[in-house]
């Protein structure tokens, strides 16, 4: 297994070398997918300024592979982004040499779009060369060029890092003006651009002291040898020496490229041009990791992640139907664990089914209610033994008659001692509802009355006016 950075990203395997750190291919925990993790190697301040102007690049573009998360870990930081795996433009010459000249226009016309994007944002990028130049692994497809690497980047206006006699970049894709100083702008970006075009073109990069001579002798009409006529018109306006004969915009470049293959000519009849595969770069993951992240060791294959994606396979956890409970409601279906209600056996067809078996008769001595005639509604009834209802033996399944309603009572007499209460029970009923107690009255406090004790108030403030009054005149 690899470091886990910060609890979230888990370093793979090196896949790339840059001046500020190398980038790795590392698995997001969190989005549960590989990506590219730039880990910078030094922590002093000059390369964490770098490191943090680059992170705050966010720019969604199609062509452009701008950061998209970063963390940091102690002394290390890092910054993650998408895993392309086509390998970078270097790698395609290297494979194949020269390339054909349409197939130089569609990738010069994506990093012109690329690059249109960033210098909206007000970036100037600054390092635009061939390796900075990713290729998503579309095999014999149309290509997918991503423009990436910001480390140097910076936003017109802002102060530079570097002193004004030092250039940062990468030599042989410097514009004249940079190596006399001048502050970065959007047209050093673009002649990068046109040497890009001119090395998918030759195979090898372009001659930058040729090229200045070649423009200084005013010869800019004729194409070098090995470039389309038309697709040097085009190249010469982003070449130029001086920056205000070129283009001013990307935009502008992309126009002047789409008019130049219309005028390129076609294959010779019969003959086509060697088709060229981007294919994977990055190569197979190491042991221990898979195509849905690192393998826990504690479980297979099989037993981890399932055929159809799921966390556990088909019989560690869910049922064969791929339910959590079984087809009878229970916790697991019989084949997921030993126990559970066995089913009832169901008998063969054909097999008469027998009679349902009768209840027992209800035993004797059993209590019934029974009513007694002239007990008026509300006054509970005691219950008897079956055979008192029809003295002994089986008690009788007839309704008794019933009884004429009585007379309305009258005073009821007190009953004599010792005889029966007509209540269930020989202790007195009490009524439902008690009266609530009544709480005990305080007895008065000795004193004046009201009347008296209103004359003595009135009476003190009189006093203390009379006071008040004396004192004022004395």
């Amino acid at each position: 297994m690899g470091e886990v950075f910060a609890g979230r990203y888990e370093l793979v395997d090196p896949i790339g070398r840059g001046g500020a750190g190398a980038v790795w291919r590392a698995w997001d925990h969190r989005r549960r997918r590989y990506v590219a993790a730039k880990v910078l190697r030094q922590s002093d301040a000059y390369a964490l300024l770098r490191f943090v102007r680059e992170q705050a690049v966010r720019i969604d573009h199609p062509h452009v592979l701008a950061p998209a998360s970063w963390a940091a870990d102690d002394d290390k930081v890092l910054f993650t982004m998408d895993l392309v795996r086509g390998g970078s433009l270097a790698h395609v010459i290297g494979d194949y040499g020269p390339l054909p000249p349409r197939l130089v226009c569609v990738l010069l016309d994506q990093l012109l779009a690329g690059l249109a994007a960033v210098h909206a944002e007000g970036l100037v990028h600054r390092d635009v060369k061939p390796a900075n130049l990713l290729l998503e692994a579309t095999g014999t497809g149309r290509p997918h060029l991503r423009l990436t690497d910001f480390g140097i980047a910076m936003r017109k206006g802002e102060p530079r890092l570097t002193e004004t006699d030092h250039v940062v970049g990468t030599p042989g894709f410097f514009a004249p003006e940079q190596l006399d100083g001048a502050e970065p702008d959007f047209p050093a970006d673009l002649y990068a651009a046109g040497l890009v075009g001119l090395y998918l073109l030759l195979g090898r990069q372009p001659d930058g002291q040729a090229l200045a001579g070649h423009f200084a002798a005013q010869d800019t009409a004729t194409a070098p040898a090995g470039v389309p006529e038309p697709l040097w018109q085009a190249l010469r306006h982003l070449l130029h020496t001086d920056p205000q004969a070129r283009f001013r915009t990307a935009t502008a470049a992309r126009k002047a490229l789409a008019s130049a293959v219309e005028l390129l000519p076609g294959p010779p009849s019969g003959e086509e041009d060697e088709p060229v595969e981007i294919f994977d770069q990055i190569g197979p993951l190491p042991p221990g990791f898979g195509p849905n992240g690192p393998e826990d060791r504690r479980y297979g294959p099989e037993e981890r992640y399932g055929p159809e994606g799921r966390q556990y396979g088909p019989k560690e956890r869910y049922g064969p139907e791929g339910r959590q409970y079984g087809p009878e409601g229970r916790r697991y279906g019989s084949e997921e664990r030993p126990y559970g209600p066995t089913p009832p056996e169901v008998p063969p067809a054909g097999t008469p089914t027998p009679p349902p078996t009768p209840y027992p008769p209800r035993p004797a001595g059993r209590h019934r209610r029974v009513s007694e005639p002239g007990r008026p509604e509300g006054i509970p009834v005691h219950y008897a033994p079956a055979s008192a209802l029809t003295g002994g033996g089986t008690a009788s399944t007839s309704a008794p008659a019933p009884a004429p309603h009585p007379p309305p009572p009258g005073p009821a007499a007190p009953p004599a001692p010792g005889a029966p209460s007509p209540h269930r029970g020989t202790g007195p009923t009490l009524p439902y509802t008690t009266p609530r107690p009544t709480p005990p009255t305080a007895p008065p406090r000795p004193g004046p009355s009201p009347r008296t004790a209103l004359a003595v108030v009135l009476l003190a403030l009189l006093c203390f006016a009379i006071g008040f009054w004396a004192l004022a005149q004395g």
